[in-house]
């Protein structure tokens, strides 16, 4: 069955992602709690409208006045969930106690709670505003698995080359090491570090025989999962709803400690240049992937890397054949999808799911 029915889903007032100016703050706090409560994070969404009511009110303060002010625009750049990463990190660690019935889903006053914790804790919450949220999750992998089986039921080399933007961590670079079940298709190694098998729906996905060859990422400001401090920071933006998130992370920081992922510090635009500059080996699919990253890219970087894509799937061949996967957010129905477009083939977009952002759950629409 399908997963359009718009009509259970929470409303909220769309906006364009680049939205910025007056009124722009509220509106995209009240977008995230609305899209919190649909993804089934609702202690998330509590967090994130007891910041909201804090900002209502007249208290003053450092921390206040850049949230309230905010230079970019607020949802493309996930401000709401800068702020909430933060308070969340400060319950990891125990430095704010006083948040424990808040994560427990106690009724108490969020607002009273937070605002306390953000006027005694600005020093540690002020630089959780300097970059966006790092939300590397291995369970959107399936999406990516998912799209290379469609890939080579179109008739496409089932030998992957991948590339990724926005790697974080690098978790989803690991998605050799694990294994899906995608509508009773299997896929993965039996000794696999993590195991996925999301709620399907619609058809299964084709059934092939495919193989990554390679994976290579980058990321502006790359996260190293063996390192205790930097693996708390993905932790804190990991909803505490979604506790198999944390079993996850942790086997991905496991996986890591035996063989890291390859890596990069670049931006998107840089490295996709680079990368497709290089030689490509006849019988293999070279292919650029991305999860929940797009809205972070600037703008200029998306024209380059578009650009870039474009010279190559013009020169690619069916022996060398180029494919663009991504999952990211489509908030005008609460979703994320999975839109791929291949070279030569056109390079029409076509997408294939609705996901949850974790990968809970996926719609198969082909």
């Amino acid at each position: 069955m399908g997963m359009d029915n718009s009509a259970d889903r929470p409303s909220y007032e769309f906006v364009d992602m680049n939205t910025a100016g007056p009124g722009a703050v509220t509106t995209a706090f009240a977008n995230q709690v609305a899209y919190c409560q649909h993804a089934g994070a609702p202690i998330t969404a509590r967090v994130v409208a007891g910041i909201a009511a804090v900002l209502e009110t007249d208290a003053a303060s450092v921390l206040l006045a850049r949230i309230r002010g905010w230079q970019g625009a607020p949802l493309a750049d996930a401000l709401s969930l800068r702020v909430a990463g933060g308070l969340h990190a400060l319950h990891l660690s125990h430095a704010a106690p006083e948040l424990a019935p808040i994560y427990r889903g106690e009724a108490v006053d969020d607002a009273a709670i937070i605002g306390a914790v953000m006027r005694s804790h600005e020093a540690a919450l002020l630089p959780w505003l300097n970059g966006p949220p790092q939300t590397n999750e291995a369970g959107r992998s399936a999406n990516f698995i998912a799209a290379m089986l469609w890939l080579a039921d179109q008739g496409l080399p089932p030998r992957f080359q991948c590339l990724e933007i926005g790697s974080s961590a690098g978790i989803n670079l690991m998605l050799d090491r694990y294994s899906y079940n995608l509508g009773g298709v299997m896929v993965g190694p039996d000794d696999a570090v993590m195991h996925f098998a999301p709620q399907w729906h619609g058809s299964p996905s084709p059934q092939r025989d495919i193989a990554i060859v390679s994976t290579k990422g980058c990321d502006v400001a790359p996260v190293d999962l063996t390192d205790p401090a930097q693996a708390l920071r993905l932790k804190a933006y990991i909803w505490p709803e979604h506790t198999i998130r944390f079993e996850r992370m942790d086997a991905a920081i496991r996986a890591a400690h035996q063989r890291k992922p390859d890596l990069v510090p670049m931006n998107a635009a840089d490295f996709v240049e680079a990368e497709l500059a290089k030689s490509q080996a006849s019988g293999e699919t070279r292919v650029l992937m991305h999860s929940i990253v797009w809205q972070y890219v600037p703008a200029d970087q998306q024209a380059r890397v578009t650009a870039a894509m474009a010279v190559a799937g013009a020169r690619a061949t069916k022996e060398r054949p180029l494919a663009w996967i991504m999952v990211e957010a489509d908030r005008s129905v609460h979703r994320h999808k999975l839109t791929v477009q291949y070279w030569p083939g056109g390079g029409e977009e076509t997408q294939l799911t609705w996901s949850h952002p974790h990968g809970a759950d996926i719609a198969w629409l082909v």
